[in-house]
């Protein structure tokens, strides 16, 4: 009789506890995301993955087709309830993504801040998540590691460009891309892979990518930039070195 009651008893209390206990069950954000950005002038088309790794740790890329973003990492995901936040790495002015999940985790919506303002934005779940993180970089070796500057010519005008290669403190090859001539500095490369001479290296925050080689002398590498669909030569050279000063 008494095992009859108790076993009544823990149906009952899993009939009346466990509706309450997946109703307060968070939404998750996981997922392949699809949306906007209402911007003041337009609207600006994004598409968002979010995921946890194996490390049970969230990442998450995003692509702005209309800017030639294609899976920059995003950084700094916050998941709390059904709060949603996330910086873009490497994009100046660190646009932060603050967002809250739909009851039933369908959609997202929330503000984008920039320095020059703020902006909402609206997401849709249309699928499971497809985060494409940056592969890992090749070991640097001494030959491409520093300075390099070189200048694309596209469109009737000329771009300088410089590129910077130091170690990783597990000695992997990280680098930054400045174009002067544009104002942007610090861009971060990613996916640097090392092959004897030969050099290749992404810069996702443009949708853009360069193969290139070294001469005998390591002092100069030739390649191609690959940007929009569009190959252009590029040559990288290692900057002049200052002349001595002459004593009086």
């Amino acid at each position: 009789m008494k095992t009859v009651l108790r076993t009544t008893q823990v149906v009952l209390l899993l009939t009346f506890c466990l509706p309450v206990l997946l109703a307060q069950a968070p939404p998750n954000p996981s997922g392949h995301w699809e949306g906007a950005v209402q911007a003041p002038d337009r609207e600006i088309n994004i598409i968002v993955d979010l995921a946890k790794n194996e490390k049970g740790e969230w990442i998450g890329d995003i692509n702005v087709p209309v800017q030639n973003l294609k899976s920059v990492p995003l950084i700094d995901i916050t998941v709390k309830d059904n709060s949603v936040s996330f910086e873009i790495e490497g994009i100046p002015g660190k646009p932060l993504f603050e967002g809250k999940l739909s009851e039933d985790g369908k959609s997202m919506s929330g503000s984008v801040t920039v320095p020059a303002g703020v902006a909402a934005f609206q997401l849709k779940r249309t699928g499971e998540a497809n985060v494409q993180l940056p592969p890992k970089s090749s070991p640097l070796t001494k030959e491409f590691e520093g300075t390099w500057e070189g200048t694309l010519s596209a469109g009737g005008q000329s771009f300088r460009l410089v590129t910077k290669f130091s170690k990783a403190a597990d000695g992997t090859a990280q680098g930054t891309m400045d174009s002067p001539d544009q104002g942007a500095s610090d861009l971060p490369l990613s996916g640097i892979t090392i092959d004897g001479v030969s050099i290749r290296f992404d810069l996702r925050m443009v949708g853009g990518s360069y193969v290139g080689k070294l001469n005998k002398e390591a002092t100069e590498l030739s390649g191609e930039w690959s940007q929009g669909g569009n190959t252009l030569p590029l040559t990288f050279k290692r900057p002049a070195k200052p002349a001595p000063e002459t004593k009086k």
